[in-house]
């Protein structure tokens, strides 16, 4: 039963690392540091389960799962350290707080601490520790060993530090917040360095007590299991305490990408009628909204402007009183001005297929009181939610309509 709570922190670890992935490419020097540290206890934790284990005993070096583990997790805790230092107690103020001057020291020292701690690590892995043997589970089989209770010692000198700093910040930042999913997230997190906290001092205090006082096999390995149940439920804190605050964002990406799914028919058809419009030639549905180029909430920017450069364009192949002929052919539509702008794109469109740009622009579409694009967007989902449903034969019969009403020719039609 404990294995699959290994994997099932790991692959919890592992979907955070991809969700918030769009940092490393999108996001500041701060949220790449979150999600190099993120990235780092996901390979630490990977490491620990039983099959990758089982992998890693086909290489020649006896135990090296264990010095890996250690690597990454040394690599993610200066990542964590790091996202502290430069994401809270920011200010252009002369007096800096001391804690925070003291988070951004340590931040800055280390890195050289790091690189001097695997250097060390490495040294004593091969040295002191005592690897004639591989082993099931590296601190129980190694119990009593005085060299691993020094290797793991200066191993576990990083994270004595890292859950101190950040179990301090988040928990200031956790009553600073002013949203409750941020001041929750926070404070989870928080909650989780001061059990990483106990974690680290508990496993320090078996491997130097297992040394001073000789514990039988069956001790040790309550002791050891005890603090690894822990340790996975701290991950686990974490992984909720970090996708709390971003519930919101993910909702919002969701909407988004929602948004560019329903627009999608109405801007292809646009920015093909009208070739430059558009940044880039458009592609097929499934490869425009699968491509990550771009952030949605930008791309959803750009395809309302394309949509709109390109229908003042269209104004000049539509006749002039086009509009008001869609109004009247959709007066009885549930969701009629919508319908109207749509029939009006349509017919428009199939104008432009068959007669020449004229001299003199046809009515503007109605102005609409938006006032930023995600309520922009919002209307021309409605109104593209209609023009899929538009045929060529309606949007011909309005065409004949409206340039009928007007007196002009319709054999081109």
């Amino acid at each position: 039963m404990f294995h699959y709570f290994q994997y099932l922190t790991a692959a919890v670890m592992t979907v955070i690392v991809v969700w918030r992935f769009p940092a490393v490419r999108y996001g500041d020097s701060h949220r790449r540091a979150l999600w190099g540290g993120y990235a780092g206890f996901a390979v630490a934790l990977w490491l620990y389960t039983p099959a990758v284990m089982n992998a890693m005993d086909r290489v020649p070096v006896v135990d090296l799962s264990a010095l890996l583990r250690h690597f990454a997790s040394t690599a993610a805790i200066i990542a964590a350290l790091t996202y502290v230092a430069t994401s809270y107690g920011k200010s252009t103020a002369t007096v800096v707080p001391r804690h925070v001057a003291v988070s951004r020291w340590i931040a800055r020292a280390s890195y050289k601490a790091g690189a001097i701690g695997v250097v060390l690590l490495t040294v004593l892995f091969f040295t002191v520790v005592d690897r004639r043997t591989p082993s099931e589970n590296f601190l129980i089989d190694h119990a009593g060993q005085w060299g691993v209770a020094v290797y793991m010692t200066v191993f576990y000198f990083f994270p004595l530090v890292t859950t101190a700093i950040c179990g301090y910040q988040w928990t200031r930042a956790a009553r600073q917040a002013e949203s409750a999913s941020m001041r929750i997230g926070l404070s989870l997190m928080g909650v989780s360095m001061w059990m990483g906290l106990a974690h680290t001092l508990a496993r320090i205090a078996i491997l130097w007590s297992a040394v001073a006082f000789p514990m039988s096999p069956t001790t040790v390995q309550l002791l050891v299991g005890a603090t690894s149940i822990w340790m996975d439920l701290l991950f686990l804190i974490v992984a909720v305490g970090a996708s709390i605050p971003t519930t919101r964002a993910a909702a919002a990406q969701w909407n988004n990408w929602r948004t560019l799914y329903r627009i999608y028919p109405i801007w292809f058809d646009l920015v093909e009628a009208f070739p430059g419009t558009s940044l880039y030639p458009p592609g097929r549905r499934l490869s425009e909204l699968m491509q990550i180029r771009v952030p949605n909430d930008v791309r959803l920017d750009r395809w309302t402007q394309d949509i709109s450069d390109a229908c003042e364009k269209l104004r000049y192949y539509a006749p002039r009183d086009l509009m008001f002929a869609a109004e009247d052919f959709t007066a009885s539509d549930p969701d009629p001005e919508p319908a109207a702008e749509a029939y009006w794109i349509k017919a428009a469109l199939l104008a432009a297929e068959t007669a020449p740009a004229s001299q003199r622009a046809a009515a503007s579409l109605r102005e609409k009181p938006f006032v930023d694009t995600d309520s922009e967007a919002a209307w021309l989902a409605r109104v593209s939610t209609v023009y899929s449903g538009i045929t060529a034969e309606q949007a011909r019969d309005l065409l004949l309509h409206s340039v009928t009403v007007e007196g002009e020719p319709v054999d081109s039609l």
